[in-house]
């Protein structure tokens, strides 16, 4: 007992000087002090809220289709290579049950993109047990806010993994990093890789197949997370992307093959509003074929020429692409044939007082000025925000939880904010601008089995559909590993899944592909 007091008073004498120092702080130092040690963090100890749920998926055999699950919502610790803690991430997982579950039962990680954007619009729209209600292109009001039991999920092919990333929703570095040790190309990459390898080891899901889920910019990070994993000694199945962008040298000025790849979005949307000059054509696809030939023929040979083309040639591509959208012809002459999207979503529908979406065309929004060259903002992005925002809140604090002080971030994008678009691929020189295609096309080889499906929706303006066709067969894999890709097409947008009878379509063509994917 002497010792501990002895111990006490020395703690006391040397605590004295600190003591004084306290007293001498101004009422706003104490504030701030309170403030900081009030301020909520990530845990470095990983969590896990654990419940149970039930959802009957249509097309199921066996008790009107139900699938018992167990969801777990928590977070992955991810630590560098001396396995020092990094980064906190948040994810939520939906696992099949039952007595005769399997220990190989397929696993699939889902992520949206942005780069920086939470998982909340797959989570809540996709293939998970539950949805926010949607269908028609209009906005959701708040008396519509509505989430239900999702009959078009996946849980009957695999469980599902949906991952937040670094400094989005409830992720959030930990110790000495920061945002910007995540805000790269790679970084943000390797994050995923960690987290992914943390969530197998830790549910002992080495012997499972593996599949990723990629939207926007996901379908970027999975080629080099595949890539990354495959070098790291964990081998996929299949990677899935949901309107694709993998390469994005061609946006940069002065290519004239972005022009390429939004001209057959163009005509898809023209086609939706009715402002073709002639007849409209009955089967969309087909009309979409004959407007890649002439993409691939005469509009890339016109671009080709640059300002040596003829005012004759000029006139006839002009000519042939108002044919295809209704855009006037002396408007595409004065473009010099190259459109900007955002003269397009201006344009198109100037005359009825409408612009219209960019990750969704069907949407529309009346613009404040008529006469504006870009649109006010996205409708097909605002039309649903708050529907996803409430419903999520609701959910995870309700049904999943999730017990936090932490805000979720539908994005890492802050002031200040910036994305190294640096990166070094797994063979070649390194890229100023990434081209995540080199990525799978080397993991494609390396794992010959490897399974990939490009999801496209016609009316996506972010991510147009011929740019992942134009990613995909620049990849110049050998014919049999051609074979392993395959594409698939929905009169949706950006988000697919918004449109409920495109999500059931979308649900049949990848419950297909996990099959052929696992013989």
């Amino acid at each position: 007992m002497k010792t501990v007091l002895l111990a006490g008073l020395a703690l006391a004498v040397v605590a004295h000087p600190a003591l004084a120092q306290d007293k001498r702080q101004t009422p706003r130092d104490a504030q701030i002090a309170e403030a900081d040690a009030a301020t909520a963090r990530a845990p470095v100890e990983e969590q896990a809220f654990v419940s149970k749920g039930s959802v009957s998926i249509k097309g199921v055999a066996g008790k009107g289709g139900a699938i018992a699950y167990t969801a777990t919502a928590g977070t992955l610790t991810i630590r560098d290579d001396n396995a020092r803690p990094t980064g906190s991430i948040f994810y939520t997982a939906y696992t099949a049950e039952g007595a005769n579950r399997p220990e190989s039962r397929p696993v699939t990680f889902f992520y949206n993109g942005g780069p920086g954007s939470a998982t909340i619009w797959l989570h809540m729209g996709s293939f998970g047990p539950v949805r926010v209600k949607t269908d028609k292109p209009v906005y959701v009001t708040p008396d519509q806010y509505a989430v239900t039991a999702n009959p078009w999920s996946l849980l009957d092919k695999t469980d599902i993994v949906f991952i937040d990333a670094m400094g989005a929703g409830w992720s959030r570095p930990l110790g000495d990093k920061t945002a910007k040790d995540f805000n790269s190309v790679d970084q943000d990459a390797d994050a995923f890789a960690r987290a992914i390898l943390r969530y197998v080891n830790k549910n002992n899901r080495w012997k499972s197949p593996k599949f990723l889920f990629g939207e926007s910019y996901g379908t970027l990070r999975s080629g080099a997370v595949a890539a990354m994993l495959e070098d790291r000694g964990l081998s996929l199945h299949g990677v899935a992307l949901l309107s694709t962008i993998m390469n994005y040298g061609v946006r940069q000025p002065g290519y004239d093959q972005n022009y390429q790849v939004l001209f057959p979005g163009y005509a898809a949307t023209a086609w939706y509003h009715g402002t073709l000059p002639g007849t409209k054509p009955a089967d969309l696809g087909a009309h979409l074929n004959e407007v890649r030939g002439f993409v691939s023929g005469p509009y890339a040979a016109a671009l080709a020429k640059g300002s040596s083309i003829t005012d004759a040639e000029k006139d006839a591509v002009a000519r042939q692409m108002n044919g295809y959208t209704g855009l006037p012809i002396d408007f595409l002459k004065r473009a010099n044939l190259r459109v900007d999207l955002q003269h397009f979503q201006t344009e198109l529908l100037r005359t009825r007082g409408l612009s219209i979406g960019r990750l969704d065309t069907r949407y529309t929004l009346p613009p404040t000025d008529l006469n504006a060259a870009s649109p006010d903002e996205d409708p097909a992005g605002t039309a649903i925000t708050g529907a996803y925002v409430s419903a999520f809140h609701d959910y995870a604090v309700k049904t999943l939880g999730v017990k936090t002080e932490l805000p979720y971030k539908l994005t890492a994008r802050e002031p200040g904010w910036s994305w190294d678009w640096n990166h070094r691929p797994p063979r070649g020189g390194p890229q100023t601008t990434p081209n995540t295609a080199v990525d799978l096309a080397f993991t494609m080889r390396a794992n010959p089995k490897l399974k990939v499906l490009f999801l496209n929706g016609y009316y996506d303006m972010a991510t147009p559909f011929y740019g992942a066709e134009f990613d995909a067969s620049h990849m110049l894999l050998p014919a049999e590993l051609n074979r392993n890709i395959r594409f698939t097409y929905y009169e949706s947008g950006h988000m697919i899944y918004l449109a409920e009878s495109e999500l059931a379509k979308m649900r049949g063509d990848v419950a297909a592909w996990y099959d052929e994917a696992l013989k």
